[in-house]
This record gives C-alpha cells, sequence and structure tokens, in this order.
C-alpha cells in the first residue's frame, strides 16, 4: 500500500464511502422529482413512459457525476495541502497542559 499511514487510508475509505452514499442520494432523488408528476398527476401511457424514460437515463448519470465529483475534490485537496489525512487536525480537539 505504499507509504500512507492507517490515517490516510481511512479519510480514504470515509471518503469513498461519503462519495457513493451521497451519489446514490442524489440519484434518487433526480429519479424521484422526475417521476413524481407521473404519480401526483396518475398520467398513464405517452408521458408516464416517458418521464420514466427520462428519470432511468438521468438518475446514472447525476449518479456518476456526484460521485467522481466529491472524490476528484477530496484528490485535488489532499494534493494541494488543504486536506493532509492523518495531519494535526486528525487527532482529538483537547489541549494538552504541561503544568498540569
Amino acid at each position: 500500500m505504499g507509504n500512507r499511514s492507517q490515517a490516510a487510508r481511512d479519510a480514504a475509505t470515509v471518503e469513498i464511502i461519503f462519495a457513493l452514499v451521497s451519489a446514490l442520494l442524489a440519484a434518487a432523488a433526480v429519479f424521484g422529482l422526475v417521476v413524481a408528476p407521473a404519480l401526483v398527476f396518475d398520467l398513464s401511457g405517452g408521458p408516464r413512459h416517458a418521464l420514466l424514460l427520462v428519470a432511468t437515463t438521468l438518475a446514472p448519470v447525476v449518479f456518476v457525476v456526484r460521485l467522481v465529483r466529491v472524490l476528484w475534490r477530496w484528490r485535488d485537496a489532499v494534493r494541494s495541502g488543504v486536506y493532509e489525512p492523518g495531519g494535526p487536525h486528525d487527532r482529538p480537539a483537547y489541549h494538552h497542559r504541561p503544568d498540569a
């Protein structure tokens, strides 16, 4: 696994899971919003089929775009040094008092 620390590997795992879950939710929301008029207005035939076709085409596109966007932004943040897995911000937020 190269020279990455356990914290860096854990951060990558968390980011991948976040990307997958947020992409799934975004795709489900788009699918639901596109199909909703067919259900609310009780459409049938051509209009219903058209909305289902648009929803089943658009939802996977939204899923892939969201997934790639989240992972690219995270990769760019790591490469630019804005985010450093295992850095000081990953440690517990407490202050050690040497005189205590």
